[in-house]
């Protein structure tokens, strides 16, 4: 295969090319963007091309890859493949409370010219359309809402009053609520069934993102706690980390539970689930009451599995994801969890928040997330030092949570 995926190197003539100026080929010194590279249906390329196909790429192999619904070693652009092309199969409906920031109205930009949802943005339209425009940001196809001055804002008041009114929900609170905090009306929104999922946080913090969804939509039949994982996109494969964003200090039950949550999440999207409940020790190399904890955690955690996913615990990071440092401390013995991780699970929110952060920051890969799982419909809460990339990556994991949601 390597014989038709060889890229030619191409050097720069006279310091040019950087701009889109002229590139010499390797060969005859011919600028590329003069040479005929078209292929035409009766081009002989394509007898070429093919039949360097057909001898050289196993396709039943990358069928079965690219079509399977769990990869066993997950690559970055094969996750981003995938996540992008199944949002754009079924079209969910995602709001963004924050269309007075540019990020958000570029993102929505982006995500519309990708054609990877129908997008609601609030915000007053004149000024949302006037931050478009100063951004050169397309909002084509885009919905865009004034709460206030909605069709739908007497209804949602209403429907505030009835889920919330034993909890001295007034209909003036109301809305107050639904008026002025507009992650209340897109979250009024989900629980009235006009919308599929909810993505903010740019501009508020997780409290004032989440508030309304954990009162209004709550957790998901079966589940008691909404937790948050992390997609980790490292150079050559994929990992699940959980709880980096909501849970301080999980008791064993709690553990147990975001473990067996993850699993499920990471199935949902793909990925084998292998889970390494992390400790400061492996096995009974060591004793403490943080070890106690995972330990109870991980048998707790193979009872509520729903995936068919292996566990581990206690499990160090390095003998959960190196296969050499694995046989070491295992003594050669095969697991079906040390060396291959997928999923790895934090005893505490100060080690999985650190932990993201420190290998975000050495490895400078993508973190997406923190992707709450849980919840009766998705809500997706951003950093408030997120960029577009952040915003467009958020919406489309949103999406396919709300695909799961709406097979249910």
């Amino acid at each position: 295969m390597r014989s038709w995926l060889t890229a030619f190197r191409t050097e720069s003539r006279e310091g040019k090319g950087r701009e889109g100026n002229e590139i010499e080929s390797p060969r005859g010194g011919v600028p590329m963007q003069n040479m005929d590279i078209a292929i035409t249906a009766k081009s002989p390329k394509i007898e070429v091309i093919s039949s360097l196909m057909d001898s050289s790429v196993d396709k039943e192999s990358m069928t079965e890859i690219m079509g399977s619904s769990q990869i066993m070693h997950m690559t970055p652009k094969l996750f981003q493949y995938k996540i992008f092309t199944a949002a754009r199969s079924q079209k969910m409906r995602i709001v963004l409370p924050e269309g007075e920031d540019k990020r958000v109205v570029m993102a929505a930009a982006d995500l519309a010219k990708r054609d990877l949802c129908h997008l609601t943005v609030l915000g007053k339209p004149e000024e949302v359309l006037q931050l478009a425009a100063t951004h050169q940001a397309d909002l084509t196809g885009v919905e865009i809402i004034n709460p206030p001055d909605a069709p739908d804002y007497e209804e949602l008041v209403a429907k505030l009053v009835e889920l919330r009114g034993a909890k001295g929900m007034t209909e003036e609170k109301a809305r107050d609520l639904i008026a002025g905090d507009f992650n209340w009306y897109g979250t009024m929104r989900m629980a009235v069934g006009t919308l599929d999922g909810m993505v903010s946080g740019a501009c508020h913090t997780t409290a004032d993102t989440m508030r309304p969804a954990l009162q209004v939509i709550k957790t998901a039949p079966g589940f008691s706690l909404v937790s948050s994982i992390f997609f980790m996109l490292l150079p050559h494969q994929v990992f699940v980390y959980g709880d980096c964003a909501i849970n301080v200090e999980p008791n064993p039950a709690q553990l147990a539970e975001i473990a067996a949550t993850s699993a499920l999440t990471a199935k949902s999207f793909g990925i084998a689930p292998r889970v390494a409940m992390l400790s400061y020790a492996t096995g009974d190399s060591n004793k403490g009451a943080i070890i106690d904890k995972v330990k109870e955690a991980t048998a707790t955690a193979r009872e509520l599995d729903q995936t068919g996913a292996a566990y581990e615990g206690p499990i160090q990071f390095d003998a959960a994801v190196d296969p050499e440092i694995a046989k070491v401390k295992f003594k050669g013995k095969e697991n079906a969890v040390a060396g291959k991780a997928t999923v790895c699970v934090f005893p505490d929110l100060n080690a999985g928040n650190n932990a993201y952060k420190a290998v975000q920051q050495a490895s400078g890969c993508i973190a997406m997330g923190p992707i709450m799982q849980g919840m009766k419909k998705p809500v997706n809460d951003l950093s408030r030092g997120c960029t577009v990339d952040d915003i467009v990556n958020t919406v489309v994991i949103t999406c396919i949570q709300a695909q799961a949601v709406a097979k249910k």
